[in-house]
């Protein structure tokens, strides 16, 4: 008995702050201006659903070209937009390049439009004008007064399932329309087969299957009603087939129960009365239509929209309690909606029985573990994953094995380099899930096969059809004539090959080790000693003679140029800066990055990052330097890796709908944000040691999975005091501006003191 009086007197506080209401500080529209591209709408963490507003539906191509409009759509959601075309239920968050935008949904009242029409006369289709002033997105929620057809529209989610309600007015011709052709980075021959079951007057399930970004994916779905509908009917847009069957013996526009094509609207009639409220559950599933109807029933079986709503909130309440920071209100604003777009992806991808669609495009089970999608491995290496680590270990484990059963599906055995709905989409260089699993590994958090983890890793590095892999093994280098990222590939291969040189060293597998830290060095091959710059080589071993230091173009580098390029070897920073010529040219050489003035022309050539992402020529907006202001560490002025870092906290992260200085990238700029708010950083996964920094939090308490606290105090903290006096943890001087990985798990304190005057 008394043991147990002490267990519950201990736990008190614990179980009382982790009631805090920080989902109040969520702004999911921070980020969706510009370059933001996140978007409002209602996600659980690591929802499969992404319940959001469209606000156009450009087409990816114009007159048989790249239509550039488009890219400013890659979440479907742009703040600067005065129209919504609907409501569609799957989206990337902040991610440079798109697809998805799946089953949008619009309510209406009037005369039947199926056609979106034009923001510039939102009348002239079922679009409708909208005002900021009536907006409200939450974490979980999303809610918007559609002006045109006097409709309140409100948004929530369930992991799988995503619930509307419309508030419509008196009408005998109240409409909902499900536009089955509508998506993101959308043209004409990206729907390969729509097919629609109207199984009852309340329920319809079906499935949509395209190729885009993802060359294979089906989505399969269940939509309910809360009331049934008056009638139905839908329009085929498809161009002349050739061969259609027999099916014309039906009318099939009005009240046919089954449906197929490659270009559909539906539409679904209802008499109203004033304020009725029409609710919608829509499910979704990789599996099956019989699979969606199960994930619905299992997570939202009733028609209580209030309690949804409020058990999406408990459920980022629960997420975002694992860190509580004492700071400014704004910085709160900004450090919770840092941690709810870090939480929005990867997607879980496994029905509520287990079952998933893999990479073979069979039915799988997960057993054991909860299989994950949307794998933005480029970008989200770097923090991501290793905040993941951290707060989130169990769920990255389960992405680890995610990734173990990609590759043991697929026909090229490859881990994945940028995977979603059971497909790679190859997008960017770099091998990368070999970081995540390395460091996943070294940390102690993976708890699968270790020795079959570095087999698939090994096997991955060694795929020599793969974007120049085989002349980088043979060569050491990828000659520029054979690839434009010629030299983006080198530096990336190398680093992830180091990756592979440490899970072989924990594993004792000495004649790889070797092996592979021999490879981890080829970024010397092209680093030019007479410039100081990393630079494209051509197959005879000469570097190439047009070389432009600022360009992003033909240079050999992809979202860079060789002034940032030229710091991406994580893996060795003391190598780098003995190469560069000593640790007073290199801190130079840094200061120069980060204070020098971008001619325009050089946005000119870069669809991604705008100047407001770029700090000097230090571009925070795009991936590749997010170390880079790490590296002072590395030379004897680590006071300016202190104020470089406070400056690009407050620069780039701003509570503003254009508060994000680039692209998020699938979490991988709020996980920037959140381990250098916290006041360290993995400058190199794969390794268990973090870089210090400077904490922009007063305090900080971290819960861990396993039960421990860590907590982070800065004495004396303020906007000016951006300096390091000295850092201790659990008491004891930390003298290398390192911390550990362990020194955090097995809990205890790491205390700042801070001044306003650098400490050198």
């Amino acid at each position: 008995m008394k043991k147990l009086l002490f267990y519950s007197v201990l736990f008190i506080p614990f179980i009382a702050s982790a009631q805090q209401d920080l989902a109040k500080y969520v702004k999911p529209i921070i980020g969706t201006q510009k370059m933001g591209h996140t978007y409002p709408g209602a996600v659980v963490p690591f929802g499969a659903v992404q319940l959001s507003p469209e606000t156009d539906t450009l087409s990816y191509e114009l007159n048989g070209k790249y239509n550039g409009d488009v890219y400013k759509y890659c979440a479907g959601y742009r703040y600067e937009d005065k129209t919504i075309v609907g409501f569609s239920h799957t989206h990337f968050s902040g991610s440079g390049h798109s697809d998805l935008g799946d089953f949008l949904i619009m309510p209406t009242q009037g005369k039947l439009q199926l056609n979106p029409g034009v923001a510039s006369d939102p009348k002239g289709g079922f679009r409708s004008a909208f005002s900021h002033q009536n907006e409200v997105a939450e974490a979980g929620y999303y809610k918007v007064k559609l002006d045109d057809d006097q409709i309140l529209a409100e948004l929530t989610a369930s992991k799988r399932v995503g619930m509307h309600q419309y508030t419509f007015p008196k009408s005998d011709q109240s409409h909902i329309i499900l536009d089955l052709m509508s998506g993101i980075y959308n043209y004409e021959d990206k729907n390969v087969w729509t097919y629609v079951r109207v199984v009852n007057d309340s329920l319809v399930t079906g499935y949509r299957q395209t190729n885009g970004w993802a060359r294979t994916r089906t989505v399969y779905f269940a939509m309910s009603f809360s009331k049934p509908f008056v009638k139905y009917g839908q329009r085929n847009y498809d161009r002349k087939q050739a061969y259609k069957g027999f099916w014309g013996k039906f009318d099939q526009t009005k009240n046919f129960p089954e449906i197929a094509g490659k270009q559909l609207r539906m539409y679904f009639d209802f008499k109203t009365q004033d304020q009725e409220r029409v609710k919608i559950k829509f499910a979704l599933s990789p599996v099956s239509q019989e699979n969606a109807l199960e994930n619905m029933r299992a997570e939202i079986p009733g028609w209580n929209f209030e309690q949804v709503k409020e058990q999406a909130k408990q459920e980022w309440n629960k997420e975002l309690n694992k860190i509580t920071v004492n700071t400014s209100e704004d910085d709160k604003v900004n450090f919770y909606t840092a941690m709810y777009h870090a939480f929005i992806n990867p997607t879980v991808y496994t029905d509520i029985n287990g079952q998933y669609k893999g990479l073979d495009q069979g039915i799988h089970e997960a057993k054991g573990f909860t299989n994950y999608t949307t794998f933005s491995l480029w970008d989200t290496y770097r923090a991501l994953h290793p905040f993941f680590n951290l707060i989130q270990p169990s769920r990255n484990n389960d992405m680890v094995k995610s990734m173990m059963a990609h590759y043991n599906q697929s026909t090229l055995k490859m881990l994945p380099v940028w995977s979603h709905y059971a497909n790679d989409n190859w997008c960017m260089s770099g091998y990368h899930s070999v970081s995540v699993v390395a460091d996943a590994i070294i940390k102690g958090v993976y708890d699968g096969d270790p020795e079959a983890a570095l087999a698939a890793c090994i096997t991955t590095s060694n795929r020599k059809d793969y974007e120049g892999i085989g002349d980088y093994i043979d060569k050491g280098f990828i000659p520029a004539e054979k690839s434009g990222v010629s030299i983006s590939n080198t530096l990336e291969y190398a680093y992830d090959d180091w990756c592979i040189a440490q899970l072989a060293k924990k594993l004792n597998k000495e004649d790889i080790y070797q092996e592979y830290i021999k490879r981890s060095g080829n970024w010397e091959n092209n680093f030019d000693a007479s410039t100081g710059f990393m630079r494209a080589k051509m197959a005879d071993g000469t570097f190439q003679k047009k070389f432009d230091v600022m360009s992003t173009h033909g240079q050999g580098f992809i979202e860079g140029n060789s002034w940032n390029y030229s710091f991406f070897v994580p893996q060795n920073p003391k190598l780098l800066i003995e190469r560069m010529g000593g640790k007073q040219k290199f801190a130079k050489r840094l200061d120069s990055l980060f204070t020098m003035h971008l001619p325009d022309e050089f946005f000119a050539e870069t669809e991604d990052i705008t100047r407001e992402g770029i700090v000097g020529g230090y571009v925070h907006g795009n991936e590749p330097a997010h170390h880079v202001a790490y590296l002072y560490n590395w030379t004897d002025q680590p006071w300016k890796t202190q104020s470089r870092i406070r400056m690009i906290l407050k620069m780039q992260y701003k509570n503003a709908p254009d508060g994000l200085g680039g692209n998020d990238d699938c979490g991988q700029m709020s996980a920037w944000y959140l381990f250098s708010s916290l006041g360290f950083y993995p400058v190199a996964p794969g390794s268990d040691e973090y870089s210090v920094g400077s904490p922009a939090v007063k305090s900080a308490i971290v819960k861990l999975e396993n039960g421990k606290i860590f907590t982070i105090d800065a004495i004396n903290q303020s906007d000016k005091n951006v300096y390091v006096e000295k850092v201790l943890l659990n008491g004891k001087a930390i003298t290398t501006h390192t911390i550990r990985h362990a020194d955090i798990t097995k809990g205890g304190k790491l205390t700042f003191y801070m001044s306003s005057k650098a400490t050198k």
